[in-house]
C-alpha cells in the first residue's frame, strides 16, 4: 500500500517540475537587461553584439530555446555559464554542500528552538512563559532575516570592536572553525522558520490535549510529562511536520542574501551572481535545482505522513 502510494505521488509530482521549468526558463529572460551586453559593455558594435548572441544561441526564438534547454536537462546537462564557460552541474557541485549544511543547521537550530519551547507554552497555558513564548515568536516572524544578519555584523564591530567569522573556512583544513562559522547565519536563517513553528506546535499540541483520548490517559493517572509528549506532540506533529516542509523554500531563498552577506561560496551567492550578470544558465540552473529539491521534500513529507498515520494512505 505505501509503495502504491509513493507512486501516485511520484505521478503528481511530473506536472509541477514541468511547469516549474517554463517558468524558470521564462522569469530570467524578463530581468531588465541584457546579458550580451553586459558581456561586450557598452562600447562594442551592433555586429558583436549580434554576433555573440548568435554564438550563444540566445537569437534564436524562446521555444526553441526552451525546448533545446530541457533535452539537455533530461541528459543531465545544464549547460553552461556565459561568463566562466564552465558547465553549470559542476559549479553546483562545488557549491551545493555549503549551501546543503547551512539550510541543514537552520533546520536543526529551528526544531531545536520551536519543539521544545512550543511544548512548554502548551503545557503552561496562559502562564508567564507560555506569553513570553508567543512574544519572542512574533518577534521573531517580524524581524528579516537580511536586516538581523547586518545588525549581528556591525552592532558588535562598533560597540565591542568585534565582528562575526566572513568568508569561507574549508571543513578539511580547520573543522571546528568551518562548524563554528556557519552557526550564527543558520542561527539568522533559523529563526523565522523556529517562530512560526513554536506558534504551531503550541496550537496543535493544545488541541491534541483537550481530545477524549487525552482526558483517559490522564485519569490512568500518567505522569504530565508522558501524556504532553506520547500522547498529545505525537498527534499534532504532523501539521508541524507540513509546515516544515514550507518553511524549507522559505530557508533555501533566505541563503542568497545570508551567503552573500558573510561571504560564503555557497549556491544563493552563487545565483545572487549570476543574477547581476544576467548569466541565464546559471540562474536556470539553481532554480531547477530549488524547485526540485522543494517537490522532492514535499513528497518525503507526504511519505512520512503515510508513516505516520496509516490512514492517509487510503
Amino acid at each position: 500500500m505505501l509503495k502504491r502510494y509513493l507512486a501516485r505521488r511520484l505521478v503528481i509530482a511530473i506536472p509541477s517540475l514541468l511547469i516549474a521549468s517554463v517558468i524558470v526558463f521564462t522569469l530570467p529572460r524578463l530581468i531588465p537587461g541584457d546579458a550580451v551586453q553586459l558581456m561586450l559593455a557598452e562600447t562594442s558594435y551592433a555586429k558583436d553584439i549580434d554576433e555573440l548572441r548568435a554564438k550563444l544561441g540566445l537569437d534564436r526564438a524562446l521555444p526553441v530555446q526552451y525546448a533545446e534547454w530541457v533535452a539537455h536537462v533530461m541528459r543531465g546537462d545544464l549547460g553552461e555559464s556565459l561568463w566562466t564557460r564552465r558547465p553549470v552541474l559542476d559549479e553546483l557541485a562545488h557549491r551545493l554542500p555549503v549551501s546543503a549544511e547551512l539550510a541543514l543547521y537552520a533546520t536543526v537550530i529551528a526544531l531545536a528552538i520551536a519543539l521544545p519551547i512550543g511544548v512548554l507554552a502548551a503545557a503552561r497555558q496562559d502562564s508567564l512563559a507560555d506569553y513570553v513564548a508567543r512574544s519572542v515568536a512574533i518577534l521573531g516572524l517580524s524581524l528579516p532575516s537580511f536586516w538581523l544578519a547586518t545588525l549581528l555584523i556591525v552592532m558588535p564591530a562598533i560597540w565591542w570592536g568585534w565582528r562575526p567569522v566572513t568568508g569561507f573556512t574549508d571543513l578539511r583544513q580547520d573543522p571546528v572553525g568551518h562548524i563554528v562559522q556557519l552557526l550564527l547565519p543558520a542561527a539568522i536563517l533559523g529563526i523565522a522558520s523556529a517562530a512560526a513553528l513554536m506558534r504551531l506546535t503550541r496550537g496543535m499540541l493544545l488541541e491534541a490535549l483537550r481530545q477524549d483520548y487525552v482526558r483517559t490517559a490522564q485519569a490512568k493517572g500518567l505522569a504530565q510529562s508522558v501524556v504532553v509528549v506520547k500522547h498529545g506532540l505525537r498527534n499534532a506533529v504532523i501539521p508541524v511536520i507540513t509546515l516544515l516542509g514550507t518553511q524549507l523554500p522559505l530557508i533555501l531563498g533566505g541563503t542568497v542574501v545570508i551567503e552573500t552577506i558573510f561571504g560564503l561560496p555557497g549556491v544563493g551567492r552563487f545565483l545572487f551572481d549570476a543574477i547581476n550578470q544576467r548569466d541565464y544558465p546559471v540562474i536556470q540552473g539553481v532554480n531547477l535545482l530549488v524547485v526540485s529539491t522543494v517537490v522532492l521534500v514535499n513528497l518525503g513529507v507526504d511519505v512520512l505522513y503515510g508513516v505516520l498515520d496509516p490512514r492517509i494512505r487510503y
